[in-house]
């Protein structure tokens, strides 16, 4: 039996794919917050409002998973506090470079160089293993590659590398040693929950401090609470984008190789994308702002297709079963 037929890897594709689709609503839920977090502090600078949008649903979620845990806290391994202690480290980092690389560059570009680490992943293996992990692999980075340049609109003429090129590109390096956290030997004994709370506590410090040190006021920081529809979003991003994502993706990643899981997660901005076609206009009518719906183009079709494609090769063509870090 290929992998590719086995139940517990079509299972941990599957569910993988879902994480991607909880990502992909991220996008339009955090600007639909971040709109309504300027209302009320219109002169904060855009790292204030990075950390507004993120600091709630990790310490949201912190909660929830520590009520879910209780007595069971005491219980967390030397391993577990190991393992989160990273995996919230190189989640945070890539979060907050690819948040302010975003404002020296264009968004089709951040989108193009965030997903670098579908073939750093490969190409740190194969470094690592001596191993080739085959044409299928090979061919499936060059399709996830060209299927998200098409849906971002890059251009390679306004390609430069300047502060905005290079945060995005060191926000993929971080994003790809939060894969690789979750494949390392050491960790295949720790339980997925108390991992994941002390990931999430380490999200929660990290941008607390972010928030609180760039607020331009402290009514900044408490305003947005008095807000019903910021709530909504907030609550939105924690349940499905955060718990959700997060939990399924410690859990069921460790089912399948690194450079597969990498390649998976190039599904994001398609789920993005499709999101957008719907949600902004939704959010407009509910909660009063400006944030019209995308339209469905050419670049959605074909960038989506090839992104697909490039997946349906890697569920043909595997690489090794042990092709991992």
């Amino acid at each position: 039996m290929t992998r590719s037929s086995n139940p517990q890897h079509r299972r941990a594709v599957g569910m993988l794919l879902l994480v991607t689709l909880f990502w992909g609503l991220s996008f339009p839920l955090m600007k639909g917050a971040g709109q309504l977090a300027a209302r009320h502090a219109p002169d904060a600078g855009t790292w204030f409002f990075t950390g507004m949008m993120l600091m709630p649903r990790y310490i949201l979620a912190s909660l929830v998973l520590a009520v879910v845990l209780g007595p069971m806290l005491r219980s967390i391994t030397r391993l577990e506090l190991k393992q989160g202690l990273l995996i919230g480290a190189f989640a945070s980092g890539g979060m907050l470079f690819q948040a302010d690389g975003l404002q020296f560059t264009a968004a089709s570009t951040s989108a193009f160089l965030s997903q670098f680490y579908a073939i750093l992943i490969p190409l740190w293996v194969a470094w690592r293993t001596r191993r080739n992990p085959g044409w299928g692999v090979w061919l499936s980075c060059a399709l996830v590659l060209t299927g998200v340049a098409v849906l971002g609109r890059f251009d390679w003429e306004t390609m430069r590398l300047g502060r905005g090129e290079s945060e995005t590109l060191v926000a993929s390096v971080f994003f790809m040693g939060q894969i690789l956290m979750l494949e390392r030997e050491e960790f295949v004994p720790n339980r997925v929950v108390p991992m994941t709370l002390v990931m999430f506590l380490v999200q929660a410090v990290i941008f607390t401090g972010l928030s609180v040190i760039t607020a331009p006021t402290a009514q900044a920081l408490v305003a947005p609470l008095a807000s019903g529809a910021w709530w909504g979003f907030t609550l939105a991003l924690t349940i499905l984008c955060t718990l959700g994502a997060f939990l399924l993706m410690n859990r069921w990643q460790k089912e399948i190789s690194s450079t597969e899981a990498g390649l998976l997660y190039c599904a994001e901005p398609v789920w993005s994308s499709g999101a957008s076609l719907v949600l902004p206009g939704l959010f407009s009518v509910w909660v009063g702002i400006s944030y019209p719906n995308e339209a469905l183009s050419t670049q959605l079709l074909i960038g989506g297709s090839l992104i697909l494609g490039a997946n349906v090769v890697l569920q043909l063509r595997p690489p090794p079963p042990r092709f991992s870090a």
